[in-house]
């Protein structure tokens, strides 16, 4: 039983008789039950008996008994049509211009009827290699005939494991709770089969920042494996990336190396960008500035910018540059390894400049200085334009004391900030409406002094948590916001664990969790407990704040017993450390008393929420929403322990108060009630139950969606109470829409999805139905 949720039948598995294993083989015997669900479709207890005998050998792993496991399915969606497409291709830069590299590359592709080479696209940052490869890309788009075109960022492994599962979600009918399994399941469709319809595919990966992200490693050295597309006639790799090491190349990958702009190029350039906005300027003066630049692409973009906007000429801005160059060459040698950063970097810094001039006058670089903590690759508007990155914006303009700063002024910022092309500002794409190079991220970084880098570090923070959502109803912004805690965590790590625990790191967790992935949120509150051990040590409240995540997700992964035992050593130190009153002190025995109950003894869990009610009444009192719950609980173990009258009376006392408290819309109000109904029908009343359940669906259908899952939950339970009530023939066609609609959003196998079913050939086979239920 998980939360205000009841539980289902028990289980009894005997004489499943015995199984060997040699090698590498696994040998289970036993019985493989049901599963830990959510709402009103979970096991209750299980028992054994005659489990039989199993051997193992040679390393292998053997199981006698009850194998119980914790699985999360989702509706799978029809495979997209051909042609598709993956993945954004960025748009053509300004000014955009045919390259020597662009003719290399068509080149490179072999003549009709050969296998296509996978292409390499290597060159220093800020050369153009993004821009050729979407110029390729639209081309091969619009005029090759592409099936399926694949476009993805791979900065990160991750990112690029991201990428295909996308591609597999899409294409193969992947699951999306697990993105390794559904990338491998991409690249094994890559690869062509007898007898199928050939696939003209291209991947693109963009910016691969380091060779050993696509390389599989041996087993021995962990579960890595090649994420290089397999070889096929009918598909093409281009991978674009500033590295050169040699494991990049090799036999079917054909290098092409891309410089920088020639200099006719360099004053092509110039002088098109100019010309576009009516300005022009001395060829001698463009070609002497595309110098002074190294003939750098982005340098060259940049510089354009400044003189349009400044209106300012060639001369000017090059003897502007020499004046600030010496003063910002610390740039790493790894990114930027020649003298041509320098110069990029001065490019970067007068453009800053240039920015903080523009309305609002001054906000330009606290702007870019947020920004640069966060991810690269996307970060939504509204961390950037919410009350505590404004409140920064407003404390770092010294122009006008206390002058406030708006939404709009925030969003003026960002526009400045693209106008200089310091970010990408696409505002159509909310959830990543600003993009940065990840080198002007680090001369800003690197501007900060390190009481400056904890100051903005805690500021993005906050600016993170004004834009999470209270409920993560919105996934896409969600994986959003859980990117951009990532790329915090990497560049200040030390910074949000400098005062305990920022709780932006809690609310990742706590999301990844509510996503669908309690095993991940698990494993991420763990190793958020072990990173900060060492600087706020084993008794500070946030360690032990980290190691309760880790144990409700365990509990809610399937693993009750584990959770209890790790709830009880937490409750001992938190006793200690913050007494036996603390709210937290409490909450840790609500869980414990909750997961002592999923582990099968629902009547020591009532008998612990019965002391645990009365400590709480006193020290919190009775309206906290941690009483309530406490309360709400009670009732259903009371239900699960054979005394559903007593919960009817409980659960009717408690609604008044939630009513009260919270308001007729709250969830806590509405589950409640559906807790109520069912405790009705379990202690004789079932008419009753459906009348409630079917006032209680219209509520959560209008406060939640009718595809929430506490929709579908009361859906379900509202079909089982007409079957108890006699409406035998009404049972089975609600709890057949309803197991429909579970498939679709679910997934066929998800434990609620085939609690449905199993409720529904129950009820078949009382009205004497025949015929096979839809994929079942």
């Amino acid at each position: 039983m998980a939360g205000d949720e009841d539980s289902g039948p028990s289980v009894t598995a005997a004489d499943t008789g015995n199984a060997e294993a040699t090698g590498d083989e696994t040998a289970v015997s036993g019985y493989r039950g049901p599963v830990l669900g959510q709402g009103a479709e979970r096991s209750g207890s299980v028992y054994l008996s005659g489990t039989g005998n199993v051997t193992a050998s040679g390393g292998a792993t053997a199981v006698s008994g009850y194998v119980h496991t914790l699985t999360v399915e989702y509706a799978l969606r029809e495979p997209a049509p051909w042609p598709h497409q993956v993945g954004v291709i960025p748009s053509p830069a300004r000014s955009f211009q045919h390259r020597e590299e662009a003719d290399r590359l068509r080149a490179a592709v072999g003549v009709e009827g050969t296998a296509v080479l996978s292409q390499v696209l290597t060159g220093m940052g800020g050369v153009g290699k993004t821009q050729l490869a979407a110029d390729y890309a639209r081309a091969a788009w619009d005029e090759s005939g592409l099936d399926v075109l694949v476009w993805i960022t791979a900065s990160t492994r991750s990112a690029i494991v991201s990428g295909y599962a996308q591609a597999g979600i899409e294409l193969c009918q992947a699951a999306p709770d697990d993105p390794d399994r559904a990338a491998k399941t991409f690249l094994a469709w890559l690869a062509p089969k007898p007898g199928q319809r050939p696939c003209r595919w291209l991947i693109v990966l963009d910016d691969v920042a380091d060779p050993g992200d696509l390389i599989g490693q041996p087993r021995e050295a962990g579960s890595r494996y090649s994420l290089w597309p397999p070889s096929s006639p009918h598909g093409r790799v281009l991978l674009t990336t500033r590295r050169r090491d040699a494991a990049l190349f090799g036999e079917g990958r054909r290098r092409i190396e891309v410089g920088l702009f020639t200099p006719d190029e360099s004053v092509a350039y110039l002088t098109a960008s100019l010309n576009a906005q009516n300005r022009s300027e001395p060829g001698d003066q463009l070609a002497a500035l595309a110098s002074d630049l190294g003939h750098l692409p982005l340098a060259l973009s940049q510089a354009a910018a400044y003189l349009i906007d400044s209106n300012q000429t060639a001369a000017d801005y090059r003897a502007l540059l020499t004046d600030r160059a010496t003063t910002l060459d610390q740039l790493a040698p790894d990114v930027l390894p020649d003298e041509q950063a320098a110069a990029c970097a001065a490019a970067w810094s007068l453009s800053i400049d240039r920015a903080d001039t523009l309305r609002p006058v001054g906000l330009a670089r606290p702007m870019l200085h947020l920004a640069a903590l966060l991810d690269a690759n996307g970060i939504p508007q509204d961390v950037l334009t919410g009350p505590r990155a404004r409140a920064h914006l407003a404390a770092a303009n010294l122009t006008a004391e206390s002058a406030p700063c708006t939404r709009a002024d925030a969003v003026r910022v960002l526009r400045s900030l693209d106008r200089l092309s310091l970010i990408d500002h696409t505002p159509d794409t909310p959830h990543q409406a600003v993009r940065i190079h990840r080198l002007i991220q680090r001369a800003a970084r690197d501007t900060h002094t390190a009481d400056e880098h904890n100051e903005a570090a805690r500021i993005a923070a906050e600016a993170l948590m004004d834009a999470w959502p209270t409920v993560d109803s919105d996934s896409a912004l969600v994986h959003a916001l859980l990117s951009n805690s990532g790329a915090l965590w990497d560049t200040s790590a030390a910074s949000l664990l400098l005062h305990g625990i920022h709780p932006v790191l809690f609310r990742a967790g706590k999301s990844l969790g509510e996503l669908g992935l309690p095993t991940n949120a698990a494993r991420y509150h763990e190793q958020l407990g072990e990173a900060a051990r060492p600087q706020i040590g084993v008794r500070h409240p946030d360690y032990l704040t980290a190691r309760h995540g880790a144990a409700f997700w365990t509990g809610l992964s399937g693993r009750a017993e584990q959770a209890a035992e790790e709830f009880a050593d937490i409750l001992a130190v938190r006793t200690a450390v913050l007494g036996s009153d603390h709210p937290d002190t409490l909450l840790t025995r609500h869980n414990l008393a909750r997961w002592r109950g999923e582990a099968g003894d629902p009547i020591g869990a009532v008998a612990a929420y019965q002391d645990l009610l009365a400590d709480e009444l006193r020290a919190l009192g009775p309206d906290h929403s941690l009483t309530l719950s406490t309360r709400n609980n009670l009732a259903n173990w009371r239900a699960h322990a054979g005394d559903p009258a007593t919960a009817v009376d409980e659960l009717s006392q408690l609604l008044a108060d939630r009513l009260r408290v919270l308001g007729s819309e709250h969830p806590h109000t509405l589950l409640t009630r559906y807790n109520l109904a069912k405790a009705r029908g379990e202690s004789g009343a079932p008419e009753k139950a459906v009348a409630e359940l079917a006032g209680l669906l219209t509520d959560w259908q209008q406060v939640l969606g009718v595809e929430h899952p506490s929709c579908l939950m009361t859906r379900n339970a509202l079909a089982n109470w007409r079957g108890v009530a006699g409406d035998h023939h009404n049972a089975v066609r609600e709890l057949r829409a309803v197991y429909e609609d579970r498939t679709r959003v679910l997934g066929r196998d998800h434990p609620h999805t085939q609690a449905t079913y199993q409720a529904l050939e129950r009820w078949m086979k009382v009205v004497g139905a025949s015929g096979e239920l839809a994929d079942g």
